[in-house]
């Protein structure tokens, strides 16, 4: 067939027609809620960080943040957009103050782009400009102007009110998670100390900083305390721990930037140097870094990220006059050097920490290379990888999407492979029950080849930062040895890869018990509850059957499972969690302990 190519397949799109069509270009993946990067956090992080700005600015000490059924508001005390440009801040393109640095120094939102995203993705849409007794009130419904109002006077103290309702046509159904919304808040109260932000009635505030945000996210004993240094536009606090990863807080101008960009490799590099040079020692950069954890901010004019939604720092210079941000982070880093040269007992930790890491880095180096001659022999993507075409380390506007399933057994892993989107869906197939790893060191992860094929599909041998997939997903079956795997699998990842529970990349797949059905209509049911409110709606002695295993559902079946509607458990860690005590009581050989804990809190339910 051929496809005519003329004058009339030229199409020109209005702003709020591109925002709709391509979303992912601003606010990234769209998502349920349940991911924390998912669309509708990206739209309230827009908001707040214009709020954010006044604040750096000198404007404003308070925001208030409302989500109630769906409605999102923002309200802040800056300086309220000028009265006679809110129509045109809410609704065109490239216009905004922060194009002009005088008034805007070190801000996030750049291009004013942003507010225009929420707006065009929004059923409705209110923006409320307070400024000097007066106040000017605009109202959208997916990015169309419904009403503009004449301006009014108003007692109200000067700042801007931002009222959304995501649009379900573009989200479907969707979920405010307050976890995800708090972790948020926090962070932006950890980067501007001073600032209070009030969230459903909750105040978050901040004195100390990046020290506060690491003591929040450290669920284990320190080998020292927190180091932090503050310095104008550099802020950081670091501190070694019992694990085998790094882990990094980075930010620039108070945005989150978790796949960092120039700030975070310029850290990583300055800090080896410093610590080489301290000790004068040519320790090898990893053996310095690893178990570091550490947060870093920056504050730079006119920042380059590299899309819109902010997540990596593409910049070189800190300001127009071509300032390098490389060399003011190793300037600022001589502050360590002071810092250990008055703290002897902290550099006496830090040098044993290193030289723990040097010891076991070397007692693995065979083990590691016998590992890599192995699997060279295997060939992964055959035998135990399917993959797939679109890949979370890509460029891809789908790249959010990207999904592992790992699974048990060939039954398993053929349902999936035939039933999933080839563009973003992969299967891992595991064979039998894997090791329980606690206690052991990773020397365990090259040894045992289900681990070190496990690890190099995922692609985190080096750094977690190579991460191919965004969502690494564990399908077992819904039963006792199905459980068990699990357990097995989130121990591993515990143990050796602890980011990647705490970044939110690991989840359960929830497949369902049941189908009952009629001529009429099927219904799937993964409780037990379900499965009786389904009988009672279908009356007439349904078709009830019962799936004893993945392996059990037909390819056909498993693309309702698999798809939009996929029910996924998330694998979350709390501050409360310590992740050695977790898996010494679950995992270890306190048997007596553990089975007095699993008989207090047995739940009978009806066996099938």
């Amino acid at each position: 067939m051929v496809v005519d190519y003329s004058d009339d397949s030229i199409k020109t799109l209005e702003w709020d027609e591109h925002i709709r069509r391509r979303p992912g270009m601003y606010i990234g993946k769209l998502g349920d809620g349940t991911s924390r990067d998912d669309g509708i956090y990206i739209m309230l992080k827009e908001i707040v960080d214009n709020s954010i700005d006044e604040y750096a600015m000198g404007f404003g000490k308070s925001i208030e943040i409302n989500i109630k059924e769906g409605t999102v508001l923002v309200r802040d005390y800056g300086r309220g957009l000028p009265l006679g440009k809110v129509t045109d801040i809410a609704s065109k393109m490239n216009t905004g103050a922060k194009y002009d640095s005088k008034i805007f120094k070190k801000t996030v939102g750049l291009n004013g782009v942003g507010i225009k995203a929420v707006n065009a993705l929004s059923d409705n849409f209110e923006i409320i400009s307070f400024r000097d007794g007066q106040q000017k009130k605009v109202i959208y419904s997916k990015g169309k102007l419904v009403k503009e109002f004449e301006l009014t006077s108003t007692d109200e103290p000067n700042g801007t009110l931002v009222k959304w309702i995501p649009d379900e046509e573009i989200f479907g159904e969707y979920l405010f998670q307050n976890e995800h919304v708090e972790r948020m808040i926090r962070r932006y109260a950890y980067l501007n100390t001073g600032l209070s932000i009030t969230y459903n009635g909750t105040k978050f505030f901040s004195r100390n900083g990046l020290l506060d945000l690491l003591q929040e996210n450290i669920n284990q004993e320190c080998l020292y305390p927190i180091i932090h240094l503050n310095g104008g536009d550099f802020e950081m606090a670091f501190t070694h721990l019992n694990q085998y990863s790094e882990q990094y807080f980075s930010f620039v101008n108070g945005q989150h930037t978790p796949q960092g960009g120039t700030h975070l490799t310029n850290f990583r590099e300055a800090f080896v140097k410093t610590i080489r040079d301290f000790y004068r020692k040519d320790f090898d950069a990893s053996d310095v870094r690893q178990s570091i954890m550490a947060a870093i901010s920056i504050k730079i004019e006119d920042p380059i990220f590299e899309s819109q939604t902010k997540t990596k720092l593409g910049s070189k210079d800190m300001s127009p006059n071509g300032t390098s941000i490389r060399n003011h982070i190793f300037e600022f880093l001589t502050k360590l050097d002071n810092y250990l040269h008055k703290n002897p007992d902290v550099a006496d930790a830090v040098l044993k920490k290193i030289q723990s890491s040097e010891k076991e880095r070397k007692a693995i180096a065979e083990v590691k290379k016998i590992a890599r001659e192995k699997s060279k022999k295997v060939n992964l993507h055959n035998k135990k990888l399917r993959d797939c075409r679109i890949h979370y380390n890509s460029k891809d506007e789908r790249r959010y999407e990207a999904t592992i399933f790992i699974t048990e057994g060939d039954s398993a892993s053929g349902s999936i492979t035939k039933s999933r989107d080839v563009n973003t869906q992969a299967v891992f197939s595991l064979k039998g029950k894997p090791l329980n790893t606690y206690g052991l060191t990773k020397k365990v992860v090259y040894e045992n080849d289900e681990f070190n094929l496990l690890q190099a599909a995922l692609n985190i041998e080096d750094s977690i930062e190579n991460l191919r997939y965004r969502n690494v997903i564990i399908a077992t079956d819904a039963d006792v040895d199905g459980m068990h795997i699990r357990l097995l699998l989130i121990t591993f990842f515990l143990q050796f890869f602890p980011d990647l529970v705490k970044n939110g990349h690991l989840y359960i797949l929830q497949t369902p018990l049941f189908r009952v059905r009629n001529k009429k209509e099927t219904i799937y049911c993964y409780t037990e509850q379900e499965k009786q409110n389904a009988e009672k709606k279908l009356e007439s002695n349904p078709e009830i059957t019962r799936f004893k295993g993945l392996g059990e559902i037909s390819p056909d079946e498993f693309k309702n499972f698999i798809g939009k509607k996929m029910r996924l458990d998330p694998v979350t860690l709390s501050k409360a969690d310590s992740i050695s005590k977790l898996l010494d009581f679950y995992m270890g050989k306190n048997t007596p302990d553990r089975q007095e804990f699993i008989i207090n809190n047995l739940k009978v339910e009806e066996v099938i």
